[in-house]
């Protein structure tokens, strides 16, 4: 069959046809819908593949006259989404180095057969079934720092979207250089846009003096709910708060249908956090290319 390739600029692409081939395929993530890269990206362009059976969303800025790839802080993954069988990994990731000459890009969990990629951890864990089956994954010291927590006169509630996103500025912002107020700005104004549907939103954990110990800020589709930004401030470690919030969360959305996904984490700490919910690996992956024209490409080396 015959494939019609297209570059499109995010202002010209059919937004409710790129969200159904994201929402419809094999491997749906947040990151990719057009409302959420409307959001966070500087520039973004689309390879499209006939009428949108495959797409590919490619983030970029521009340097010295040449477009490149970029990260974009609060987007884990990005990548290939197809609604068919059609062959054309090969001829998406052509256009993507043929439009950007430099840079890395992310794929998402279902890009796996590229070649020369780096792998990352990302961890999932299936809300389906009632609380109890989850509860049992739990590994023995999660349990024991769970008991620990629920004897301090502790609470799970509601916070603020924007004092979420205050706190986890205000505790990480030095290993988090690369993120910009403006990053952050884009990031509420995504947020404030999801949550009247009830697909952004945030959970606490404070003391009885109502001081916060633990926060998330989810994000939230179809499919998965997402841990965008989790923190704990130094009272809540030394009361074990973060382990007690993630229970909390998995035991209001037990039976949900949804997967829960954690984000992941390369640092070993976070990993092993994860893991002891019985969280099981979904990793996804990334690489970084330089078809730059000589000699630019040997600065860039």
């Amino acid at each position: 069959m015959k494939k019609q390739i297209d570059i499109i600029s995010s202002s010209s692409i059919n937004r409710e046809k790129w969200n159904n081939c994201i929402r419809n395929s094999s491997n749906p993530i947040i990151y990719a819908y057009s409302y959420y890269l409307d959001h966070i990206a500087e520039n973004w362009h689309g390879v499209i593949v006939n009428d949108y059976e495959a797409v590919l969303p490619i983030p970029w800025k521009r340097k010295f006259g040449i477009r490149y790839c970029y990260h974009i802080p609060f987007v884990q993954q990005l990548g290939i989404f197809s609604t068919t069988n059609l062959e054309v990994q090969d001829d998406l990731l052509k256009n993507l180095f043929r439009f950007v000459r430099y840079g890395d890009y992310i794929f998402n969990h279902g890009n796996s057969w590229i070649k020369n990629m780096a792998s990352h951890n990302n961890y999932i864990l299936n809300l389906s079934p009632g609380y109890g089956q989850i509860s049992a994954l739990y590994k023995k010291d999660l349990s024991q720092n769970l008991k620990k927590a629920s004897r301090e006169d502790i609470i799970y509630t509601q916070e603020s979207i924007e004092n979420a996103i205050q706190l986890y500025k205000e505790l990480y912002s030095e290993r988090t250089a690369h993120v910009v107020d403006g990053d952050y700005n884009n990031f509420l104004s995504l947020c404030n846009t999801l949550a009247p549907t009830g697909n952004a939103f945030a959970r606490k954990i404070v003391n009885i003096e109502n001081d916060t110990l633990a926060v998330v800020l989810l994000l939230k589709d179809e499919h998965r709910l997402y841990n965008i930004m989790n923190s704990t401030t130094e009272a809540g470690r030394k009361t074990e708060a973060n382990h007690l919030l993630f229970d909390r969360v998995f035991n209001e959305f037990a039976g949900s249908n949804m997967l829960f996904d954690f984000e992941g984490s390369d640092i070993p700490g976070i990993k092993n956090f994860y893991e002891k919910f019985g969280a099981q690996s979904q990793p996804y992956y990334s690489i970084h290319f330089n078809r730059l024209p000589f000699p630019l490409r040997l600065l860039k080396q």
